[in-house]
């Protein structure tokens, strides 16, 4: 989905999507759903082929329905901590595409998510050992300090606003590179090793979320973040 594109065709037709910045953004999926009702169409937030028909003579031009949905080289997400304090430092831009602070803000990276569509140039985020090829990272800014055994969240755990936030941001990049919500394609980095069998050092980001006294399975979790997710994309 070229939501660049998308979001120039609602500005044109009155409707603030935001900055051009081609991620479908909770603003972006607003000025959609508000265009769509303008036109008598179903207010899903989807580009479907009569949202495209209707966008098509608001100002995207003569581009083709294929042309809103490029195929692109990226295929997962991977959701982090930064194990990181308060505050979303370019350390983290350089490692994550996107990253969510303990107050729901979003920041975007330092690098596109299409940079790490191949790495063989060596400008893409380092967020997965032997898995950064066709993977975005998202990162939730949290967890400095953490301890797994025994267990202590430390001073900057996660809340309860930066998950729902974080898993509204997977939701749209899902939609944005037409990437399925499946524990293959859609996976923490705990879940990595035993998923896909790519060793990854010990890493237990993300097998805590708030409400939880200890953590859980790399499985438990991510199924629930998943299913946070999907909802997120109703």
């Amino acid at each position: 989905m070229d939501w660049m594109k998308v979001q120039q065709a609602l500005d044109k037709s009155g409707f603030d999507p935001g900055p051009f910045d081609g991620i479908a953004g909770p603003k972006t999926k607003a000025a959609l759903i508000q265009f769509q009702r303008s036109r008598k169409l179903s207010p899903d937030g989807i580009v479907g082929p009569l949202t495209h028909k209707a966008l098509l003579t608001a100002g995207i031009g003569a581009d083709n329905y294929e042309s809103l949905h490029p195929e692109t080289g990226l295929s997962r997400i991977i959701m982090h901590w930064t194990a990181g304090a308060d505050g979303v430092n370019d350390l983290e831009r350089s490692h994550y595409h996107v990253i969510v602070d303990r107050l729901g803000k979003v920041f975007m990276g330092a690098l596109k998510p299409e940079a790490n569509e191949s790495c063989r140039n060596g400008q893409y985020a380092a967020h997965t050992r032997a898995l950064n090829t066709g993977s975005i990272g998202v990162a939730m800014d949290a967890m400095a300090g953490a301890k797994e055994r025994p267990f202590d969240p430390g001073k900057y755990p996660i809340t309860e606003m930066q998950v729902t936030a974080f898993t509204s941001v997977i939701a749209d990049l899902c939609e944005t590179y037409k990437i399925p919500v499946t524990r293959q394609t859609v996976l923490t980095h705990a879940e990595v090793q035993p998923t896909l069998k790519i060793r990854q050092r010990n890493k237990w980001d993300i097998t805590w979320l708030p409400g939880m006294d200890r953590p859980g399975t790399p499985l438990e979790v991510g199924d629930k973040l998943r299913g946070l997710i999907k909802a997120a994309a109703l």
